[in-house]
């Protein structure tokens, strides 16, 4: 709840957010990238270990905003140098630090795909996002996302 709250208090606008489960094969698949080097393992026992909330987030510069956002991996110079932060805040070890953020744009597409493979990227930039940025939208308490407004909502509001 304080993460996404977070989220919503530094105007990042969430497109899609749901809550799942992975299992120890998909954590591995996740963290790929990181197989071989020492923390990996403990990356994938974590992922695996209870549930989560993924979120698609959207702001202009989303990716280096929620990286200041969650702020620094090690746990222990968060909570030193940017306590406010995230992880600063609710980290626990480097490994269960309680947030991961893309690195890059092209990361961010990947793993949005991994965990939203029903989303289709591509006609969210077409259709959506224009609609977002002239500021067509409402926050669905419902379904903890923001939605692009439809005639019935602009009647209501």
């Amino acid at each position: 709840q304080a993460v996404h709250a977070a989220i919503l208090r530094h105007r990042f606008l969430i497109v899609r957010a749901k809550e799942l489960r992975c299992g120890p094969e998909q954590s591995r698949r996740f963290y790929r990238e990181h197989a071989g080097r020492f923390f990996y393992q403990r990356l994938v026992e974590f992922m695996a270990s209870g549930p989560m909330w993924a979120y698609i987030l959207a702001h202009e510069n989303a990716v280096p905003l929620w990286r200041s956002l969650m702020g620094p991996t090690k746990v222990f110079r968060a909570r030193h140098s940017d306590p406010d932060s995230i992880r600063g805040a609710y980290g626990l070890t480097d490994t269960r630090n309680t947030t991961h953020g893309s690195d890059s744009p092209a990361s961010a597409s990947r793993e949005i795909a991994f965990f939203f493979p029903e989303f289709d990227e591509q006609r969210w930039y077409e259709q959506d996002e224009p609609q977002l940025r002239r500021g067509q939208l409402y926050y669905s308490t419902e379904e903890r996302v923001h939605r692009v407004l439809g005639a019935q909502e602009a009647e209501v509001t």
